[in-house]
């Protein structure tokens, strides 16, 4: 559902999205973006990656489905 909504999202928003996703799908639980020097973009996603470290697989998972759930609606499992 999230990957195929039209939706426009704030940044915050986008970027919880992000990190709950990556947290929740590498394989070693922990994902680093390639960065540029400079690259404001990359340096939102490490925060907001840093922000989610300490929490585990399954509970980045809920939180991502309470996003989707959340901002674009019932997820049918």
């Amino acid at each position: 559902m999230a990957s195929e909504t039209k939706l426009s999202f704030p940044p915050d928003v986008l970027l919880g999205f992000y990190a709950y996703y990556k947290r929740a799908t590498e394989q070693n639980g922990f994902y680093i973006p390639p960065t540029d020097e400079g690259d404001l973009r990359s340096a939102f996603k490490v925060n907001a990656l840093v922000q989610v470290k300490n929490i585990s697989r399954t509970e980045a998972r809920e939180k991502y489905i309470e996003l989707v759930e959340e901002y674009i609606g019932e997820v049918s499992v």
